[in-house]
């Protein structure tokens, strides 16, 4: 870890490889997946990373891990609790569920059936709360004050970064086995904790690979505070089918990473989305839910630059309800 400005500690690229040694044998090395038919459709050497077949559907479970196995046998007692809409709310369920810990978390009430539903079978407790009117924090900081739980956020953390980090690691450690490297690499974002671990990664290994961001359309806040060079905030409410993404203002660590080793922030509409879904499904034979397939919808419509021919895409997570997913598919 390093320190900001004297202030804030962030993490470094000896954390990313210190959280894989610690998911090694616990998390899912998901593969990385070529496809012949979305070369062709893109014109780009596409280099998939598929995080909807790791522990809990999604990469959420990397970060949870690595922050839950270095908690004190004493704080174990106390459980945990955090926030989430779905994704790190199944895994900080999955991982407390490992260690026997309890587990809070504060959801919407809005989340998807499924996400709801996979977090309590994994034996965990939900407060629901209202996103547009509550304020998720001051919940659970409510719980940690009365239970003695300790926080695990969803992505302004060392250590979450950290276990995020080794998504980035694995693609890029992959396709140099594989003899290549990339040109550039999209990862979807709300809060920045995947990005922020992946481009620690590529700014170690891979300096030459272009790192993006990518978000749902009125959920740019990343995008609007990269340009300007200072955080902003979107105002609630917006509406769009990428629940995991919904995050209205960058992380003050993952933007003090992510500040300088982001090239750009892109953005992709609902309707780009639902295209991105559909193909993932039509042709690549993989069940991807809204919010990790926008980085899959910047480049099948042609958001990033025509130049990079060798790009990496992040597949971020498949838990998305049966029903929704079928009126996806079903969408003209």
């Amino acid at each position: 870890m390093v320190r900001h400005n004297g202030q804030m500690e962030l993490p470094n690229f000896s954390d990313v490889v210190t959280a894989s040694e610690r998911l090694s044998g616990v998390a899912v090395r998901t593969p990385m997946l070529r496809s012949r038919a979305l070369d062709a459709h893109t014109g780009s050497r596409v280099f998939l990373k598929p995080e909807m077949l790791q522990v809990s559907g999604s990469f959420k479970f990397r970060g949870a891990y690595n922050r839950i196995c270095q908690l004190s046998k004493r704080e174990h007692a106390d459980g945990v609790v955090a926030w989430s809409s779905g994704n790190h709310a199944q895994g900080v369920a999955a991982a407390a569920a490992m260690f026997d810990i309890p587990a809070t978390i504060v959801m919407p009430a809005d989340a998807p059936a499924i996400k709801r539903d996979n977090t309590l079978a994994l034996g965990a407790q939900i407060i629901t709360y209202d996103r547009f009117t509550e304020s998720r924090e001051a919940i659970a900081q409510d719980v940690a004050k009365q239970s003695g739980a300790v926080i695990v956020p969803s992505y302004d953390d060392v250590n979450i970064i950290a276990g995020q980090g080794t998504v980035g690691l694995e693609l890029l450690q992959d396709v140099a086995a594989n003899g290549e490297s990339l040109d550039a690499l999209l990862i979807c974002c709300g809060g920045g904790g995947l990005s922020a671990g992946c481009a620690l990664v590529a700014s170690e290994i891979s300096r030459t690979t272009d790192v993006f961001t990518v978000e749902p359309k009125g959920f740019d806040d990343y995008a609007k505070s990269l340009a300007s060079g200072e955080r902003q905030r979107i105002e609630m409410p917006v509406v769009s089918i990428c629940d995991a993404l919904l995050t209205p203002e960058p992380g003050k660590l993952t933007f003090a990473i992510n500040q300088h080793r982001i090239k750009q922030g892109l953005v992709v509409s609902d309707a780009e989305v639902v295209a991105a879904v559909r193909f993932a499904f039509r042709v690549l034979k993989l069940v991807v839910e809204p919010g990790g397939a926008v980085a899959l919808a910047a480049l099948l419509s042609g958001k990033l630059p025509r130049h990079y021919e060798r790009v990496g895409i992040i597949l971020s997570g498949g838990n998305v309800d049966p029903a929704a997913f079928s009126q996806l598919l079903e969408r003209a």
